[in-house]
């Protein structure tokens, strides 16, 4: 079906989850995008090639933006994508921070449709192609890191410089650099049937962080450590109530972690973990 037969929608999204950006044959750059709805409705939001916006609406995360956008069709049949109009991207506001009181207005949005498990997740996956979700981990055990592939394969990177040559574009024609390390979280759910779950990590951020400790004159191996004591040390520490963005990949039916989601646990309301444990 032809997108633009399918119905354009406004939609007012907070912004909760970037990927690192993907050099990409069909989008240019891939950069998974997703947030939800003022309904707490997981929303993702691709192609959107975030390095080429107007700074003005380049958004950040945890940032109110309306779009329009028309529901995908053909293969991307999970019920949460959206093929946005990227001229039509507004951003509303300031994002919200992290100050004492903003982390509960963070949690009344992103966790009102809160997942109990990965196990759960799977099954609305089979029921109704539920593709995006937010859970807590009984246990983060690990996060563990290995090499990787150092360079983007040539056929994603000269795809890349050849439109953006023939567009013009105002963004370097060379995509971001490789993070030449895999990440994978292993982690137990709050459920009966979980034998345990090791996914790879793809937060924008996480590699942003890498090159970062790079540039300072960190080396390569010294960098993903630095990696890991940020992403598991601190974010998944015992004064976190650290959950997942989870998410799936197109064409596969595995999982991905998106990003964290990790308030800081309030000392005096540990037995309200629903309402009570922002700081």
């Amino acid at each position: 079906m032809n997108p633009r037969a399918v119905t354009e929608r406004s939609l007012r999204v907070l912004i909760t989850v970037k990927t690192y950006p993907i050099p990409s044959s069909k989008y240019d750059e891939l950069v998974c995008t997703a947030g939800v709805s003022e309904r707490g409705d997981f929303i993702r939001l691709y192609p959107i090639n975030f390095r080429d916006l107007p700074f003005d609406r380049q958004f950040r995360k945890y940032q109110w933006i309306e779009v329009d956008a028309v529901k995908h069709t053909g293969r991307d049949q999970r019920k949460e994508s959206y093929r946005p109009t990227r001229d039509s991207i507004q951003t509303l506001g300031e994002p919200i921070g992290t100050d004492r009181g903003t982390w509960r207005s963070r949690s009344m949005m992103v966790l009102k449709n809160k997942s109990k498990s990965m196990e759960s997740l799977w099954d609305a996956q089979e029921s109704d192609n539920t593709s995006l979700g937010i859970l807590k981990p009984r246990e983060i055990v690990d996060l563990v890191y290995s090499p990787s592939e150092s360079e983007w394969r040539p056929s994603q990177t000269q795809a890349l410089r050849q439109a953006r040559i023939w567009e013009d574009r105002s963004v370097s024609l060379n995509p971001p650099r490789k993070v030449p390390f895999d990440f994978h979280y292993i982690f137990n759910c709050d459920d009966e049937r979980c034998n345990g779950h090791k996914m790879s990590l793809h937060d924008w951020e996480l590699g942003a962080l890498y090159w970062r400790l790079v540039d300072q004159g960190f080396e390569k191996e010294e960098a993903a450590e630095g990696v890991r004591e940020k992403f598991y040390d601190e974010l998944c520490g015992q004064d976190k109530d650290t959950h997942f963005y989870v998410g799936t990949v197109l064409n596969y039916s595995n999982w991905i972690v998106l990003g964290l989601f990790y308030p800081k646990l309030s000392n005096s309301a540990p037995n309200d973990r629903q309402l009570s444990i922002w700081d």
